[in-house]
């Protein structure tokens, strides 16, 4: 039966191939518009959106690759895979932000006449496409698809600017409101790739989950009857969603082993509803506890 892991994560990938095809298609019609138009900024953006399509297809390959479940190559699964996408698209961002902050510098220093009209017809049907991407993505919960979320919102926002400007630009000779805009948004954009990628890496550095309390896990544990103490408490997340805790748990009095799988099925169940679906758990009685003490062997 499928889980609620595997439903988010069908659904992560359904999300990202509809902004991969969105935005391709989208990307063919401002080539032909560019040509059309005779308008060397339409054919710019028509690259760079194929550009967009190329990474949304590589976080489209890592998001399903991350599906997988686990292997004698990869024994905790794949999950992991959907960081790269990340990464990917966070890099391509960057490099992108750095060539428009470049063209509209140029820009504002020798302002260029632009066809107006043709950038208004284009601007509203990029707000539609990229509008319908961004509403598609906007409830993912995957580090990925909050990359390929913040990649859309650049262009939706790239189009409002144009959409504005060309409107502005219809009635008034002020070439340099688009660069101007451009450069504003770059720095929205710039400032969300910081904080998406500094998620991932604290993911990749096994930070503990931010909305995970440690203290609270172990005194939970600790209230279930029979359980004497806890120590050796680890907790990391696979992709930001799927976490994972190991603990060695010490048995109060001299628990036979129905009464140890009775506690450990208790604190599963209790560390499912706080979202951690991967426990592993080594068992101590009092007795062991008092053994090992000061033995490291016992302790690993």
């Amino acid at each position: 039966m499928e889980n609620n892991t595997d439903k988010n994560q069908n659904k992560s990938s359904g999300n990202i191939i509809t902004a991969f095809l969105l935005n391709l298609v989208f990307a063919l019609i401002e080539l032909a518009g560019g040509l059309y138009t005779n308008s060397v900024a339409i054919l710019s953006d028509a690259i760079h959106d194929f550009g967009d399509s190329l990474s949304l297809g590589v976080a489209y390959y890592l998001q399903k690759k991350s599906e997988k479940r686990g292997d004698n190559k990869y024994t905790y699964g794949y999950k992991r895979f959907s960081l790269l996408g990340s990464l990917f698209i966070s890099v391509v961002l960057v490099v992108s932000s750095v060539f428009i902050v470049k063209e509209s510098i140029e820009r504002l220093i020798s302002p260029q006449e632009a066809n107006a009209t043709g950038m208004l017809i284009l601007s509203i049907l990029g707000i539609i496409v990229n509008g319908a991407a961004v509403l598609k993505l906007k409830k993912g919960t995957s580090h990925n698809e909050r990359a390929v979320t913040l990649h859309m919102m650049e262009d939706l926002l790239g189009w409002g600017a144009v959409l504005t400007g060309s409107i502005i630009m219809m009635f008034a000779d002020v070439p340099f409101i688009d660069p101007l805009m451009s450069i504003l948004i770059t720095i929205w954009v710039l400032t969300n790739v910081y904080r998406n990628l500094r998620d991932t890496m604290r993911i990749m550095l096994q930070e503990v989950p931010r909305q995970v309390d440690i203290e609270l896990i172990e005194k939970k544990i600790k209230s279930i009857e029979g359980v004497d103490s806890v120590h050796d408490l680890h907790i990391w997340t696979l992709d930001g969603e799927n976490h994972i805790l190991t603990f060695h748990l010490v048995t109060a009095g001299s628990a036979g082993m129905e009464s140890i799988c009775s506690i450990k099925e208790r604190v599963r169940n209790m560390l499912q509803k706080e979202g951690i679906g991967h426990v592993t758990i080594e068992t101590e009685s009092e007795a062991e506890k008092r053994l090992c003490r000061g033995d490291l062997t016992c302790r690993n």
